[in-house]
């Protein structure tokens, strides 16, 4: 009968979770994989020390950036792993910037969620401004917002977008704060 159970559990939708299923706070499966896509928007601004260095005419590195994300979560109860890609086209002195990072953290309330990143970036600087391409460590903490976090429980569930606040560093050269929609499946 468990392994029955065991068996039948992965087919069951979210919504109908068996009585008895283990499940994380915000009620979705305690276990299994989510997936996610994402928007984002970002200003990284590197110090003067950096492998960029400065350029005499246009000083240190900094740019507007407009990205996706895409990665998954993996539950484990009141916490989780999980991994996610990026690509970001840049403006002023950053043309384009891309990486993978590895993330863990906690979840939060119903929908939100705590975490920490670290992983590899590429960034590829304009070279008609003066700016090399490089790629480093790049570290980093988040919280996402759910909608029933901030009472919004009632319009979409548990489920779909949650709100991205985000800082992170380029090995310690730089502040890259940005803010995003993700949209958890």
């Amino acid at each position: 009968m468990g392994l029955s159970l065991c068996v039948a559990a992965p087919a069951m939708a979210q919504d109908a979770l068996p009585a008895g299923t283990p499940t994380a706070p915000d009620n979705s499966r305690a276990f299994g994989i989510e997936p996610y896509l994402g928007i984002t928007g970002a200003y990284h601004s590197f110090d003067r020390t950096s492998e960029f260095g400065t350029n005499p005419v246009n000083g240190r590195m900094n740019g507007w950036l407009v990205g996706g994300v895409a990665g998954i979560n993996i539950p484990l109860g009141p916490v989780f792993v999980g991994v996610e890609g990026n690509a970001s086209k840049g403006f002023n002195d950053i043309d384009w910037e891309y990486g993978v990072r590895g993330r863990g953290g906690f979840r939060a309330g119903d929908t939100g969620m705590i975490y920490a990143s670290a992983g590899y970036q590429w960034v590829n600087g304009k070279t008609d401004r003066g700016f090399a391409d490089n790629k480093d460590w790049i570290y980093g903490v988040g919280v996402e917002v759910g909608p029933k976090d901030i009472g919004l429980g009632g319009i979409t569930g548990e489920a779909g977008p949650r709100l991205r606040f985000q800082a992170e560093t380029y090995d310690f050269d730089s502040i890259r704060p940005s803010v995003g929609v993700i949209f958890h499946f």
